[in-house]
């Protein structure tokens, strides 16, 4: 039996969402991970491209952010003022991506966009909100008939279409004197269209609301300021979180100076949001950026298991529809979600551990030779599906 609700605290980790429902004798629980590698409770060893649903890109148990970690954990870790590594890593933050002028720290990408919602809605003194892509799962940017969120809540949210300049003209200029925000991700399995990224930044201004880009999974991988900072995006407010900690629980919100003053006008505040633990491993990590260039890594590194996906598309057709997403971020399309779940199977039998759907990460500690040996063991899975 288990004591958990659903398994795990963590949807995208139940064995449904990786294997798919009903799988037998997948990994269940892991004990450690180092590298690119994870270790489940009966021992066994996998080569891992789940990397913590994206949130390490420099690898599991990176020695420099361990190290930094254990110091602050030695060092009490938290207390009762702000820790001088919290202006520390603002100023590191600000430094790397100049779009941002003041920053606030929290603890996962939900929240933090949550205070971005919270703060356009302070600066602008209107409600409703225009999202592109996933945003978490607090009750503001939750549509539809979502079960225990408020009608009037789920009223103030409406989505526009990715890459789609003309819908999106359309529905921000609808939605019009009523808009403090829209949120968007830049990268949803593939590139943000240069047309539709001035659309939304320019419809934005247009009707007085605010640009807010939804970085948690971008930063660090694109580029140290993520898909700003790529594709010359000029939000109002950015958000982080993710690989910026590799794998410690950090976020962050920030932006022009003026809007983010306005925290003080409103009450955006958590107990151990500067814990000192995560702020040291966010430190370490943005400086093994830095010196191994990990969003130059990540794109090659990337690129070759994405070329890789695409030529097993090819060889194996009748489960495979083809491959999506960016080098950074990808992912192989299935011909149907059964098949997908035997892949996932037959993977995790051969030491493998793959996303079924968007998105599969690669990080510092994948090599090129990392990379072609997973290839091998997927193409074998891939042929074990076919042949059955």
């Amino acid at each position: 039996m288990t004591y958990l609700a659903g398994i795990t605290s963590t949807g995208s980790k139940r064995p449904e969402a990786l294997f798919g429902a009903g799988a037998s004798g997948v990994p269940g629980r892991m004990t450690h991970s180092s590298g690119c590698r994870v270790w489940d409770d009966a021992g066994r060893e996998y080569l891992d491209y789940v990397m913590a649903l994206g949130a390490v890109a420099l690898g599991y148990a990176h020695p420099a952010v361990v190290r930094a970690a254990v110091a602050a954990v030695e060092q009490g870790g938290v207390g009762p003022l702000p820790p001088v590594l919290e202006e520390e890593v603002a100023a590191e933050l600000c430094r790397r991506i100049p779009m941002l002028e003041r920053v606030r720290f929290l603890k996962t990408g939900a929240e933090a966009v949550a205070a971005a919602v919270r703060l356009a809605r302070v600066a602008t003194g209107r409600e409703a909100v225009l999202g592109c892509g996933y945003h978490g799962w607090l009750d503001w940017c939750q549509g539809g008939d979502a079960a225990g969120v408020p009608a009037g809540t789920r009223a103030l949210y409406g989505e526009i279409p990715f890459n789609d300049p003309a819908r999106a003209r359309d529905r921000i200029r609808a939605v019009g004197d009523r808009l403090a925000a829209v949120v968007m991700e830049p990268v949803i399995l593939r590139p943000p269209d240069p047309e539709w990224l001035a659309v939304v930044r320019e419809e934005t201004a247009r009707v007085g609301a605010l640009l807010v880009v939804d970085e948690i999974k971008t930063v660090c991988r694109l580029g140290v300021g993520g898909g700003c900072e790529r594709y010359g995006i000029r939000p109002d407010l950015i958000v982080l979180g993710k690989a910026i900690a590799n794998g410690f629980p950090l976020a962050v919100v920030g932006g022009r100076a003026e809007i983010m003053e306005l925290v003080t006008r409103t009450w955006i505040s958590s107990t151990l949001a500067t814990e000192s633990v995560a702020l040291a491993a966010a430190k370490a990590t943005l400086a093994v950026v830095d010196e191994a260039d990990v969003p130059a890594h990540i794109t090659a590194t990337g690129g070759r298991l994405l070329e890789g996906f695409r030529a097993l598309a090819a060889r194996h057709a009748g489960v495979i529809a083809g491959a999506a997403g960016i080098p950074e971020m990808c992912h192989l399309e299935y011909r149907d979600d059964a098949l997908s779940a035997r892949v996932a199977v037959a993977c995790a039998e051969r030491g493998l551990l793959l996303k079924r759907g968007a998105y599969n990460f690669v990080s510092l500690a994948h090599d090129a030779a990392i990379v072609d040996r997973s290839l091998a063991l997927l193409d074998d899975a891939l042929a074990a599906v076919s042949r059955s």
